[in-house]
């Protein structure tokens, strides 16, 4: 029994003191205050200086934002009507370029009559994600469905679809939320399709040239199937399906597309790359590359840590060379360079030039922020699961990757965000970005000449919220994930 008592030892309370009320000083934002901006002498120097720059931004930008037209029809007439309404001298935004050319920022030069095919290949990209993204919560699968069908459907009537496409339109949408919330597996399989359906709707032409290339997949499937009876099993096997996708691809794929348009036409009216501009263009390629950026840094982080030296030498080559060199290098060997080794009279179309070399690009940096998260697991989880006599693929499926990728998530989107930001590069390669050269088309019209800032800003408000809804995703997705104990 322990000897500790009241008479030996000197800290022992015998009675209890009344609770007293906190001080005023210490709660609410007087504690946050001094905790957060005023805790130290350097952080109060600190305070007062950021408030002071702070000041000198708001003291400029404000009388500029303030005095803004929205309603002119030429850059001078808005400089004659800040003039009149605040003297002489007053400087004002002339966001009227935005409210005469928002469509050119954010289709380019695609036809008009054909703005709500975009806005629909975007709406139903909401659909085709939410499996993925909010797999665990019914919830927010219903609220990003609700939002996504009421959003699209109002844009495209605004945009001037007719009674026929809207009506077709509502019944999809409809439809798809209700597989999305009642059949996950079906879900899943309209995700697969969503990429076959966004390239239609943005391109147009025949849809069976779509199908024509999905059913390639089907015959390779049927090949390996078919090869497996046979006893041809493992790498033997996926080349036969390699083999019979890529022939039907190259001998039937366009005589099946041109036998079935003539039996049943389904087509849209067909719009060339080069009408692709804003931010259509930049969205498309964001998402292409973004989407299979990450199944390919995976397999290259999987080969870089191979224990076959050959894999893992042609891993290092691909990733150090396309991370030694700078983006701007590869799109103009994707412009320039590439139609050289290809056969002559071949048409390959830029735009899916750029979404290969992009989508390289990002993929040898995703593969070092994947390798970072396979590094950072503790070699006991590799051994257990050899201990539970998992092969190697079964290894990191079940248990490698999900703790990787969950580790990684931070740099995976981060990555992401670089990605969908230097799709602005491909101005160079003589495509029409939001940014740069959608902004110089406009400004090259006499009636707009001298709006400089106004397109700047209206473009970065745009990618700000895209790249702001992506960085808070990956929160929320880490707050999911996390089963640390507290």
């Amino acid at each position: 029994m322990s000897e500790t008592h009241a008479q030996t030892t000197p800290f022992v309370r015998d009675t209890m003191l009344p609770p007293e009320p906190p001080p005023a000083t210490q709660s609410g934002a007087i504690l946050w205050l001094r905790r957060n901006l005023f805790s130290g002498p350097l952080n109060v120097a600190l305070t007062v200086l950021g408030l002071a720059m702070l000041w000198g931004v708001v003291a400029v930008v404000w009388p500029w934002l303030s005095h803004a037209v929205w309603n002119a029809s030429s850059i001078s007439e808005c400089r004659q009507i800040v003039a009149e309404r605040h003297g002489q001298g007053a400087t004002g935004a002339c966001f009227a370029v935005i409210r005469e050319r928002w469509n050119q920022f954010l289709f380019g030069f695609y036809p008009r009559a054909e703005y709500w095919r975009p806005t629909l290949a975007f709406g139903l990209l909401f659909f085709a994600l939410g499996p993925v993204l909010f797999s665990e919560s019914r919830l927010l699968r219903q609220i990003v469905a609700g939002v996504a069908v009421v959003a699209t459907f109002v844009c495209c009537m605004l945009l001037g679809a007719g009674n026929t496409p809207l009506a077709l339109i509502a019944l999809t949408m409809l439809a798809w939320a209700g597989v999305n919330d009642t059949a996950r597996n079906w879900s899943l399989g309209l995700t697969l399709l969503y990429p076959f359906l966004g390239v239609w709707l943005l391109w147009g032409g025949s849809l069976w040239n779509e199908i024509g290339v999905l059913a390639g997949f089907g015959v390779g499937f049927a090949a390996w199937r078919l090869a497996a009876r046979v006893g041809v099993t493992g790498m033997i096997g996926f080349a036969v399906a390699v083999l019979g996708t890529v022939l039907w691809w190259w001998l039937l794929a366009a005589p099946f597309a041109a036998m079935m348009q003539s039996v049943l036409a389904v087509s849209l009216p067909p719009v060339a790359s080069t009408r692709f501009g804003g931010f259509v263009l930049s969205i498309t390629i964001g998402v292409a590359a973004i989407t299979m950026s990450l199944p390919l840094g995976i397999i290259l982080a999987l080969a870089r840590r191979s224990d076959m030296p050959v894999v893992r030498m042609m891993a290092v080559m691909f990733i150090e060379f396309i991370r030694g060199v700078p983006l701007i290098t590869l799109l103009f060997v994707a412009s320039l360079l590439l139609n050289y080794f290809l056969p002559p009279g071949t048409s390959f179309d830029i735009i899916l030039r750029v979404i290969i070399m992009v989508t390289l690009f990002a993929s040898a940096y995703m593969a070092e922020v994947i390798r970072g998260g396979l590094a950072a697991l503790p070699r006991g989880q590799y051994e257990a699961a050899g201990a539970l006599g998992l092969d190697y693929w079964k290894a990191q499926r079940l248990i490698v990757l999900p703790q990787a990728l969950k580790i990684s998530i931070p740099g995976i989107v981060s990555t992401f965000i670089g990605v969908f930001k230097d799709t602005t590069l491909v101005t160079f390669v003589g495509l029409f970005d939001p940014l740069k050269a959608m902004a110089d088309t406009v400004r090259a019209s006499f009636e707009w000449k001298g709006a400089y800032w106004e397109p700047y800003v209206f473009t970065g408000t745009i990618f700000f919220v895209l790249c702001f809804s992506m960085s808070r995703y990956s929160m929320y997705l880490e707050r999911r994930l996390k089963r640390d104990h507290r």
